[in-house]
């Protein structure tokens, strides 16, 4: 049971939440994506860029980090599932890192 009264997403609502987010995917109480780099100098770029707006939003994703990618977890912990803080971060996450000049 949830440790507070944040609402959760799962299911269709989830799904038409993610319909805004491509690439991204929910399952088990978790937003995913995996992002590909052309390497470990823009992979470090992205995962300083995702710290940066998590620090910011007070809010922390699990991050994988690989040479040519990493792979991006987001849950809020305390109410046990995917919240709007999680939807919030993943599209800042998602406008950094689709972001071309």
């Amino acid at each position: 049971m949830p440790k507070n009264s944040e609402a959760t997403y799962n299911g269709a609502a989830l799904d038409a939440k993610l319909a805004a987010l491509p690439g991204w995917s929910g399952s088990n109480g978790w937003l995913q994506r995996e992002y590909k780099t052309d390497g470990w100098r823009s992979t470090m770029l992205l995962v300083n860029a995702i710290s940066f707006f998590a620090e910011a939003a007070n809010h922390h994703p699990d991050l994988e980090v690989h040479w040519g990618s990493v792979v991006v977890r987001l849950q809020t912990h305390s109410a046990g599932g995917v919240t709007e803080k999680d939807l919030q971060l993943a599209e800042q996450i998602e406008a950094t890192a689709a972001w071309r000049p």
